[in-house]
């Protein structure tokens, strides 16, 4: 709550330093605008009594109107017409060049600057035929009106030049002094907002504490606590009637959560002891059909063959077993229960049970001997071999799924390539993911199911693959020695 009222207090402060910073700007703005205004009102004023006072110097005057003749019709009116009106007069000739000035000190002669040629010609050209020049010399600035001389028949004798300093001494005096009191104001309004920010914050975060607290403390894995408190302001009450009603909504979809999470966890095992009842069976109907199809009781080596069979169908069972005794005992997939023996052995076993002639299996040794679960090893070999059955086109014409199995340092290293259609790339991520099949058939949870197995005894499940050419199975299993 601490973090709410420096906000409170930070806001509180922003505004009133943007209003004053506004007002500010404003204000410079209307004082600079109202100096602009002012020495543009006074200087018209100044040209306007100026102009009257030569117009009538002009009427009463004995010289010809002329302009050659303007210099000795002000030589003596000039200084009194400056000194009257309280401004530096400058009379030129329509050429732009210098007659008489009011400046005690100048002299005409040949160096005195003339009129700008382009302010002659804007002068010219402008309806009042008056143009005044502005410039900013030293960051004071200067104006500069320039008007025609017209003799009673509006001939144009001359033009009439008026310089002005701006002095804004007194508009500066007055912003300076407005400046200040308006920091004096935005410092005091400062201390009341510090004190009315303390209290808002104080009254508001009060009952916001006690809501934020509960908030913190809801949790959908617990009965969650309703707030019971009356607040001063309508809208902290209408947060708490909504907290409570999210409370008891809370609890309701708890209930219906763990109700739902359960029957997922029912259907997840039911799919999951289906699929591993499923795979023991494929391997006894196939080896029923081979004993069907081989079966020759003139056969010497009958017996042995009996026995190989019923050996093969009771591990079978066994499986079935392991897994519905796991069902019923809310367990996991079968427990490891190692035993010492031929993995090379078991291989060729399991594979015996399948009836394509396009299966041809590869050993570097006839004995890798190993500790480890022989109906989990036969599961892994069962399944991976008859993915790549599968994965071959039934139209294809040269099938072929070859099994490997070597030692490399302290491993057994069981391969499994067919050259089927492969593993399309945007499916190469997901493959051991549960629930994920590229087959029309089936729940997609075998190779899950196998890689939790291989990864159950330290060992590693990877494959190669390259689209429309087929795919490469390697289990990496750690010997364990006897």
């Amino acid at each position: 709550m601490l973090s709410l009222r420096i906000r409170i207090f930070l806001s509180m402060i922003v505004l009133i330093i943007v209003a004053s910073v506004l007002l500010a700007s404003i204000s410079i703005i209307q004082f600079k605008n109202e100096a602009k205004e002012y020495h543009q009102e006074r200087l018209e004023r100044k040209e306007n009594a100026v102009r009257e006072h030569i117009n009538y110097v002009l009427s009463t005057t004995t010289y010809p109107l002329t302009t050659e003749n303007l210099d000795l019709i002000f030589k003596d009116k000039i200084h009194e017409l400056a000194h009257i009106h309280n401004i530096e007069i400058n009379i030129y000739g329509l050429d732009g060049k210098l007659l008489k000035s009011s400046k005690e000190s100048f002299s005409v002669d040949k160096v005195s600057p003339p009129i700008p040629k382009y302010i002659l010609k804007l002068v010219r050209s402008s309806i009042e035929k008056r143009y005044v020049d502005i410039k900013t010399v030293n960051g004071v600035k200067n104006r500069s009106s320039f008007t025609q001389i017209k003799d009673d028949k509006f001939k144009p004798l001359g033009v009439l030049n008026l310089p002005y300093l701006e002095d804004d001494g007194f508009y500066d005096k007055e912003l300076n002094s407005f400046l200040i009191r308006l920091g004096q104001v935005y410092s005091f309004m400062l201390i009341v907002a510090f004190a009315l920010a303390y209290f808002l914050a104080t009254y508001i975060t009060k009952s916001l504490k006690t809501i934020s607290d509960r908030l913190n403390e809801t949790s959908l894995k617990q009965k969650n606590k309703k707030i019971v408190l009356e607040a001063s302001s309508k809208e902290i009450n209408l947060l708490i009637s909504a907290y409570n009603r999210m409370v008891d909504e809370l609890e309701i979809s708890a209930v219906k959560l763990a109700q739902s999470e359960r029957e997922e966890a029912w259907r997840e095992m039911a799919k999951q002891v289906a699929h591993e009842i499923k795979n023991p069976l494929t391997p006894m109907r196939l080896t029923v059909q081979s004993f069907q199809r081989k079966f020759d009781p003139n056969d010497p080596e009958i017996k042995q063959k009996m026995n190989d069979y019923s050996e093969t169908l009771i591990q079978q069972i066994d499986t079935m077993n392991s897994v519905a005794s796991a069902f019923s005992n809310f367990a996991s997939m079968p427990a490891q229960q190692n035993e010492t023996l031929n993995v090379v052995e078991v291989v060729e076993l399991a594979l015996d049970i399948f009836n394509e002639e396009f299966i041809t299996f590869e050993s570097d040794a006839t004995e890798i001997i190993s500790k480890i679960d022989r109906t989990q090893l036969i599961r892994i070999i069962t399944n991976l071999v008859k993915n790549a059955i599968q994965s071959i086109p039934e139209q294809q014409v040269d099938k072929n799924v070859f099994v490997n199995v070597k030692k490399e340092l302290n491993n057994v290293l069981i391969s499994v390539a067919d050259n089927g259609t492969g593993i399309k790339p945007e499916d190469i991520n997901r493959i051991f993911e549960f629930k994920f099949t590229t087959k029309n058939s089936g729940m997609g949870l075998g190779l899950g199911i196998i890689k939790n197995i291989i990864e159950n005894y330290k060992g590693t499940i990877t494959f190669e693959t390259e689209y429309g050419k087929g795919t490469q199975f390697t289990v990496s299993l750690p010997i364990i020695n006897s």
